[in-house]
């Protein structure tokens, strides 16, 4: 028989009382937004859902395609990519953008081509990406949008790769959120790349890009130079949208993901400036309780016609809750649900219930309850004795 568990895991009765918030966040920005990564909580929320020109910032798309193409083992870090003439560095388009001044025929590595979008905000290796894996800078976008409906970036859409002005690239802060917080989950091994402070491209073929690339070294993102923790991910810029930018960092263990868009500061510092007040902002004003690290043992669940008689419950993400300053940690609440027993076979990562974390009954998180290890199914003849077992009383 099944029976439908509902377990209490943490129950916090005891208040821990902050100082009062001293003040509201204000940004001269159009659109501002920020989240715990742990959480989701927002923290700050200003036109999060207003469709704008991402500039740049929508190279972090064509980043997490290619991404996942290295993750799933299509393509790898040394691999060779052909640039195109419509990456070539004297092309119009190109005159006036960021680039790592490419030029038709040229091949360059997949580790130099990210390195390029991060640091050096290279929209002709973004085409030259987008060219690699889909054919053309048009197929490409298709796959751009299908990657961002199915992270849940549903109101984005793009017009090509590199962020340049098209009427069809446009972006949430919601949704750059969305975008900067799937990056950091789920590659973290290429992750890190967003912190690189200075790149120089060495395989220049004109003297006029050699004089170019010893000039552009250095990363658009002035925050990895002012705020210790910070470690990403992208800014972007254009005349008539201004400035915007994804930013991230983390401090104490806690990491906080920033969007600012439409900023009309004078250069990238005021950029990093702005992004620094709303990062600490954060910090200074809210706290993140985190009750489970991901891959600890949370429960064991009984497991039926199993080899082994339970199977130990975890979670791929860390279980925490997000609060003002101004709150307590008083009435929240840690629930198990499952339901008991789970039948054999199990996969390692399959879910078999959830995790829901609620304050003062409201429900903050639900995150999936998943198997930490496989459990196979006993044979034919151990099921059997099982059933006899349970019969005359046993489990």
């Amino acid at each position: 028989m099944i029976i439908k568990k509902f377990w209490i895991l943490l129950f916090c009765f005891i208040a821990m009382h902050f100082h009062a918030l001293a003040d509201t966040f204000t940004t001269k920005a159009k659109s501002a937004f920020l989240i715990d990564y742990d959480t989701g909580a927002e923290i700050v929320s200003k036109n999060a859902d207003v469709l704008m020109p991402p500039s740049s910032m929508l190279k972090l798309m064509t980043l997490a395609v290619l991404f996942d193409k290295i993750k799933s083992g299509q393509l790898k870090l040394d691999d060779k990519l052909t640039v195109s003439e419509n990456a070539h560095y004297e092309k119009p388009m190109w005159y006036p953008a960021s680039k790592m001044c490419l030029i038709t025929g040229q091949q360059i590595t997949v580790k130099d081509a990210i390195l390029g979008i991060i640091v050096l905000s290279a929209g002709d290796a973004s085409v030259t990406v987008a060219e690699s894996i889909s054919g053309s800078e048009n197929n490409f976008t298709n796959e751009m949008k299908k990657y961002a409906d199915a992270i849940g970036m549903v109101q984005s859409s793009f017009g090509n790769a590199s962020g340049l002005p098209n009427p069809n690239n446009l972006m949430t802060s919601r949704e750059l959120a969305i975008l900067a917080t799937h990056i950091i989950s789920e590659y973290p091994d290429l992750y890190p790349l967003f912190a690189t402070k200075r790149f120089e491209f060495n395989d220049t073929k004109t003297d006029w890009c050699k004089d170019w690339a010893r000039t552009h070294t250095t990363n658009y993102n002035k925050l990895l130079f002012s705020m210790p923790g910070a470690d990403g991910l992208k800014t972007g810029h254009t005349d008539d949208g201004g400035f915007g930018m994804v930013g991230s960092a983390k401090i104490g263990g806690r990491r906080l993901i920033g969007i600012l868009n439409g900023f009309r500061g004078s250069n990238h510092e005021a950029l990093a400036n702005e992004m620094k007040k709303l990062l600490n902002y954060g910090y200074k004003n809210t706290t993140t309780k985190v009750f489970y690290r991901a891959g600890d043992d949370i429960i064991k669940i009984p497991v039926w016609y199993g080899v082994n008689k339970d199977v130990i419950a975890t979670s791929n993400k860390n279980i925490a809750i997000t609060l003002n300053k101004t709150e307590s940690l008083q009435n929240v609440r840690v629930l198990a649900r499952y339901n008991e027993p789970v039948a054999a076979p199990i996969k390692q990562g399959q879910q078999i219930g959830e995790i829901i974390v609620e304050y003062n009954g409201d429900v903050k998180q639900r995150i999936p309850l998943v198997a930490k290890h496989k459990i196979r199914k006993i044979q034919f003849i151990g099921r059997i004795l099982k059933n006899i077992s349970v019969i005359f009383g046993g489990r």
